[in-house]
Formats: structure tokens, C-alpha cells, sequence
């Protein structure tokens, strides 16, 4: 499934360490780390990755180069394109604080997209200054189409009920437990 919030923000301590360390195996504590984690300078500007962004992205982010977020396309759970520069990264790093509980959805050269939560958080040096930020993302799309199937379920069995037909309301309740078991079936629970 996807990583806990207390994963999520240990894996960020982890790399917050390596990366406030100046580790010059920073991109190894990355790749140590089980997500998508890229560190960025004081301006956004991506100067660490690990492998698993790699694979979210659908790309290999430039580095020196590309700027604020590690995806080629960014875009609001309402579907609306979103500019690098106004992601969750690029705030966090306006604002110097970290931003949490927001989601996102990321478009990989190939056409896919990847439902996700970004962690983007701040480094600061000991004098407070900002020197970096972090970035840790959590692939939710599961979550997603678990929460469509279980309302497409629900739906079925709306309709079933409201049908006068007993050969169609016997259809929709078929497809409505094999909407329930789809979302078993990612969620891990093996009852639906």
C-alpha cells in the first residue's frame, strides 16, 4: 500500500540528518530510503534524488537544472494544469516552512499519472537560514481507486434497490461485490 504519515516523517529525519550533515553519501541515505525523497538548494533547484523518484517520475530529473518538483507535469486533484512554481515544494520553500496534507497529481512523459502526497520540507542551517529543502512523495493513487470502487459498490446496490426488475437488481448486486472485491484486492483485505 503506501507509506504512513510516522514512516513518512521518519524517513524525512533520516535524510534531513544526511542532507544537514553535508553527507557526502547523501544520494545513498536517499536511495536507502524506501520513496521517491529529493533534496533541492535554497532556490528549488534539484540537487539530489533518489532512484525510486526515478521510477515515479517516469524520468530522470536533471539535476542543477530542473526546478522546484521532480515530475515533468504537475496538476490539482480537480484536474487543473499546476505550474512547477506554485507546487507544494515551491511554497514550502517561499515560506520556509514544510507543507503537509495536501495531495497532487503527477503526469510522467508517457501519459500516466500518479495520484501522490509530497512531504516538501525545509532545511535549515543552525542559525535558522534556510540552506535546502526536502522533499519526500507517496504514490496514493491505490487509495484512489480503492475509494472508486467502493463508491461504484455502493452505487450498484443504490440501484438495485431502486429497480422494480429482479434480473438487472441480481446484476447490479454482482457487479457490486466484484467492485468490493477489486478494492479488497488493493487494499490487502481479503474480505471485501
Amino acid at each position: 500500500m503506501y507509506a504512513s504519515v510516522a514512516e513518512v516523517e521518519s524517513m524525512l529525519e533520516v535524510a534531513v540528518k544526511a542532507a544537514g550533515g553535508r553527507d557526502d553519501n547523501l544520494t545513498d541515505v536517499l536511495n536507502s530510503l524506501d520513496a521517491p525523497i529529493y533534496v533541492t538548494d535554497p532556490d528549488g533547484v534539484i540537487t539530489h534524488f533518489s532512484r525510486a523518484c526515478v521510477e515515479f517520475a517516469g524520468r530522470t530529473p536533471a539535476t542543477g537544472k530542473d526546478r522546484w518538483c521532480v515530475t515533468w507535469k504537475l496538476y490539482t486533484n480537480d484536474g487543473e494544469f499546476l505550474p512547477h512554481d506554485q507546487c507544494p515544494m515551491a511554497i514550502a520553500i517561499r515560506q520556509s516552512k514544510p507543507i503537509r496534507g495536501v495531495t497532487a497529481i503527477a503526469e510522467r512523459p508517457d501519459g500516466t499519472r500518479v495520484n501522490f502526497m509530497p512531504f516538501p520540507t525545509p532545511l535549515l542551517d543552525a542559525g535558522g537560514a534556510m540552506v535546502g529543502a526536502i522533499n519526500v512523495l507517496i504514490d496514493i493513487t491505490e487509495v484512489g481507486q480503492i475509494s472508486e470502487l467502493k463508491r461504484q459498490a455502493r452505487r450498484c446496490r443504490e440501484l438495485a434497490r431502486a429497480i422494480n426488475d429482479p434480473g438487472v437488481a441480481n446484476t447490479l448486486d454482482r457487479m457490486a461485490c466484484e467492485y468490493d472485491a477489486k478494492a479488497a484486492s488493493l487494499s490487502g483485505d481479503p474480505k471485501p
